[in-house]
């Protein structure tokens, strides 16, 4: 054969060989990609951009469970760690949905960490995406389960609260009818009945004022209220109650200051606050009520020389139906409702209450509402003329004669 013969021949052969290489090194390569893909995750396009901006719960996870990507959601919850599912739960569901390759929604109850009693309850949806991935999405429902649980236990309380006076207006009748013929007897239990159905209707009627309370038109018309008129109304309400206990009620602070807003409502606030202190104050003390009027905030405290509240108990006294002494409570027919009626009169105004107290030195709750203000007057006047209410009138600031509202000289100030 002639040598270019022999050159030809392994020219292609060589051409052939080096086809093939490529061939293998390309087909080898794109199998290194894809397995780097499947180490990277490989979830499909999309799924990654929905689960960075996901403020939910979302995880992928791979044939083996793996988790591949999580948002934050899911990291916050605590329901992913070291590439797994914290929860064997969620575990079993997603190998359900792997079985079934149907979608599966489901409420599940998780522990929220790894110490303590406390739990989380997601409403999760698991999908198959493609045919190797699996989602998970879970949203979370504990705030509702924390409101449904509010409510039964305002139901159970309510029961219980109504139960004493219903038993005992029963009891009593029943014993009025057995002493029929004895006049003293009768009218020892009259006392006591109406005392049962005074009671009956005080809890009925604050039960009906905080369920208005709750209302979203708990203050469809607002108007300008005198917090001077508010400050006195109150304590022309208590005045006496507190001089039967020899207790006096002083005032003093800013005068005039005003406010938007429902004045009848506002009076029965400061009037719960200066109750609750006559009931649990000693007798022949001193009650105080401070009005201060800065930066646009009007204050009004009640100070008291009573026995004062426990740190541990200062964050639950605006709950319903919390009582700090239950047993003093009923003996003072207490409710356990009015400072729950204080706070949504407050938050329903724009402003909050808060409580200083110390264990034998007494204790101060703080009402805090905005100023009426020129600036506020307009955007509520808008507001007002929107709903077909007539527009308010600007706010006046007269200065009030020495002594007017019950008024005394010096401020009120909080004990130290």
């Amino acid at each position: 054969m002639e040598p270019s013969v022999l050159v030809a021949l392994a020219l292609v052969f060589g051409v052939a060989v080096g086809v093939a290489l490529v061939s293998l090194v390309h087909h080898a390569a794109r199998r290194g990609e894809r397995a780097a893909m499947v180490v990277r995750g490989g979830v499909p396009d999309g799924v990654e951009q929905v689960l960075d901006a996901l403020e939910s719960a979302g995880v992928v996870l791979d044939p083996s469970n793996n988790v591949v990507k999580a948002s934050p959601g899911a990291l916050a919850f605590g329901l992913v760690w070291n590439q797994s599912l914290v929860h064997p739960e969620l575990v079993e569901l997603v190998d359900k949905v792997r079985r079934s390759g149907e979608p599966l929604s489901e409420e599940v109850r998780l522990a929220r960490g790894p110490f303590g009693d406390a739990n989380v309850f997601l409403f999760v949806r698991i999908a198959r995406i493609g045919s190797r991935f699996v989602l998970l999405l879970a949203e979370d429902r504990t705030e509702a389960y924390r409101l449904d649980e509010v409510r039964r236990d305002f139901v159970a309380n309510i029961s219980h609260e109504l139960k004493t006076p219903i038993g005992a207006v029963g009891l009593l009748a029943d014993a009025l009818q057995a002493a029929s013929d004895d006049p003293e007897q009768v009218r020892r239990f009259a006392k006591r009945l109406t005392k049962e159905s005074d009671r009956l209707a005080r809890i009925t009627k604050e039960i009906i004022e905080l369920s208005r309370l709750q209302a979203a038109d708990a203050l469809a018309k607002p108007e300008l209220v005198d917090i001077d008129d508010v400050v006195a109304a109150a304590i022309d309400h208590n005045r006496v109650a507190a001089d039967k206990l020899g207790i006096s009620i002083v005032s003093g602070g800013d005068s005039g200051a005003q406010v938007y807003g429902d004045e009848p409502i506002l009076v029965a606030a400061l009037q719960n606050l200066i109750t609750n202190a006559v009931q649990y104050s000693p007798e022949r003390s001193r009650i105080g009520v401070g009005v201060t009027n800065s930066d646009g905030i009007v204050e009004i405290s009640v100070t008291d020389q009573g026995a004062g509240i426990a740190e541990e108990d200062l964050e639950r006294v605006f709950e319903r139906f919390y009582r700090v002494d239950p047993a003093r409570a009923r003996n003072t027919g207490g409710t356990g409702l009015g400072l729950s009626i204080v706070k949504h009169v407050v938050q329903n105004h724009g402003g909050d209450v808060r409580v200083w107290s110390q264990v034998g030195r007494g204790s101060t709750f703080t009402i805090r509402l905005p100023e009426a203000s020129s600036a506020t007057l307009a955007s509520m006047s808008e507001s007002a003329a929107a709903n077909g209410v007539p527009a308010l009138e600007a706010p006046s600031r007269p200065a009030l004669e020495a002594g007017a509202s019950g008024h005394v000289d010096g401020d009120v100030k909080e004990p130290t």
